[in-house]
């Protein structure tokens, strides 16, 4: 009996201490069979169980939009490091020097100084004025053409190899490395050079950003989300105008610029997740699955046993009997959405709707900026301004639904183009001028906001981020189109403006509404889910 109760409570303690010591087994969703599990897409897990905008997206969503206000400084610091300072004649110039000359161009050299100094903006630096003015505007076209290239490049690898996160993490490190090393620029050509390396790698911030803060959200919650990631950028471009008052010279306002990249990536970064959704197509069924269940378990819910991720073409596939294509890697690319009767005509009308509210949003931003006010407080008052549209479009979102307020929105800031026209230059009629120019880039800006969450509701997970690339693209042609739109002067801006308006309201005329619709994974998926919503 001793022997046997000794052997009993041997065996019970060996028992207990290996239930102690070894590590507990997380559950292979992928060995589940087929007939004990449940099969769902990730929209229909977010909305049964783990709940469609809980704590855990909140708290992802915030971490995530940050990188908005990183994109804003690295954008927006041209307004600074390359504006044109004041000047005044040095003391003993005498009749060399007119103080009430318009530009520094007819007078002597050495008769007049840069207010600040040489280092308060690249065009004191170098001195960018007179016949060498057109290379600020050559950095400011080339910026924007990297951004074209790199929206292009990184919108393929978050799709594919690098994910979103990683997507996000690598642009990241590259604008701080760029962003620092254009403080150093010894020359006009080696800045030329950072900065277009700069908007490179600035052409996958808000994308990567987008994408990776709403794909976790419910549909129902999607919209609104998506849309309240631009209060982020305005947000950082009301913080860069007060560095910059902080930082007055170029070279200091860079690293002032780039050390958030930095915090951001040490900081930030290790508290994002991955994308769930990326992980189903990539066939990492076990981590997506392991993020669905950290969801619901923050958000105060259950996600039971048994039920099982799928992409949307399998969950709706009565007849898929074999589990195991779940587990493969499903990829593709813009020739696939190219080839695709579905998508191939979305991607041209968001690739023109992009491409003409680009050229009025920064063509009357550009405009708004170049009152002749201090220029900390413009870009501020810029800023803010953006703000009330953002908020009307977000609430007016799930009311109205997509498509409606694309055209509304644009047409709304064509009208107040037109109108301005068609107005004089009298000094009374200045006022109403400039009106025009704020409300339009009031509705601009609404539209702008809509544009992201709207394009990416158009395509499935496959290649969503490769077609937000190819919108971005063409917003980034009409960023480097904008400035020159606006040195035509006279009624011609306004003219173009308002034509730009009308075209993309009716483009947007053309696409299909995306309320309560599914958000697809697979190319198949898009295809067949169209194809139900066109029978019912």
């Amino acid at each position: 009996m001793a022997t046997a109760g000794g052997s009993e409570t041997c065996s019970h303690g060996s028992s207990l201490e290996s239930s102690l010591l070894l590590p507990t087994k997380e559950p292979n969703w992928e060995a589940i069979p087929e007939s004990e599990s449940e099969k769902l897409c990730i929209d229909d897990m977010l909305d049964v169980y783990c709940g469609e905008f809980g704590s855990w997206q909140l708290r992802h969503f915030v971490l995530t939009s940050l990188a908005w206000a990183l994109e804003a400084f690295h954008t927006m610091v041209m307004i600074f490091a390359d504006q044109e300072p004041g000047w005044r004649c040095v003391e003993g110039s005498g009749s060399r020097c007119d103080e009430k000359a318009e530009s520094v161009c007819g007078l002597e050299p050495g008769s007049w100084e840069w207010e600040g100094g040489p280092g308060s903006s690249t065009v004191a630096q170098w001195g960018l004025v007179c016949g060498e003015k057109y290379k600020v505007g050559l950095v400011q076209a080339l910026f924007f053409a990297g951004c074209m290239i790199g929206a292009g490049v990184f919108g393929h690898l978050s799709d594919s190899s690098l994910g979103r996160k990683g997507s996000l993490k690598t642009v990241c490190i590259l604008n701080a490395i760029f962003g620092c090393l254009t403080s150093i620029a010894p020359d006009y050509f080696t800045y030329l050079l950072l900065r277009f390396l700069t908007g490179f790698s600035t052409g996958g911030v808000g994308l990567c950003s987008f994408v990776l803060a709403t794909e976790p959200v419910g549909p129902t919650k999607r919209g609104v989300a998506g849309m309240s990631t631009f209060y982020f950028f305005s947000t950082g471009i009301a913080l860069l105008a007060g560095i910059a008052y902080i930082f007055p010279t170029w070279r200091a306002l860079y690293v002032a610029s780039s050390v958030p990249s930095v915090l951001f990536l040490f900081l930030v970064i290790p508290f994002i997740s991955e994308s769930p959704r990326w992980y189903l197509v990539r066939g990492k069924i076990n981590k997506a699955m392991k993020i669905m269940q950290a969801i619901a378990k923050s958000n105060g819910n259950n996600l039971p046993e048994g039920i099982i991720l799928a992409l949307d073409d399998e969950a709706n596939d009565a007849s898929n009997d074999n589990q195991s294509s779940s587990k493969e890697a499903v990829s593709g690319s813009i020739v696939d959405v190219i080839r695709s009767p579905v998508t191939s005509i979305r991607l041209f009308l968001a690739v023109g709707i992009s491409f003409t509210c680009s050229v009025v949003y920064y063509g009357l931003s550009l405009n708004v900026v170049n009152l002749e006010t201090n220029i900390h407080l413009s870009v501020l008052l810029n800023a803010v301004a953006e703000m009330p549209a953002f908020t009307i479009t977000a609430v007016l979102l799930d009311r109205f639904g997509r498509k409606p307020l694309a055209i509304g929105t644009q047409w709304f800031s064509a009208i107040f183009c037109l109108t301005g026209s068609v107005v004089g230059s009298v000094r009374m009629w200045e006022v109403i001028k400039m009106g025009c120019g704020v409300l339009g880039i009031f509705g601009m800006a609404g539209t702008y906001n809509l544009l992201f969450i709207y394009t990416a509701e158009l395509f499935p997970t496959v290649v969503r981020n490769a077609a937000l690339g190819s919108a971005t693209q063409a917003a980034q042609m009409g960023a480097i189109l904008a400035p020159f739109v606006v040195v035509l002067g006279g009624i011609l801006p306004f003219l173009v403006f308002g034509i730009c308006g009308l075209v993309g309201g009716m483009l947007a005329y053309c696409l299909p509404e995306t309320l309560n619709k599914p958000l697809y994974d697979t190319m198949r998926g898009i295809e067949e889910g169209e194809a139900d919503w066109r029978i019912t």
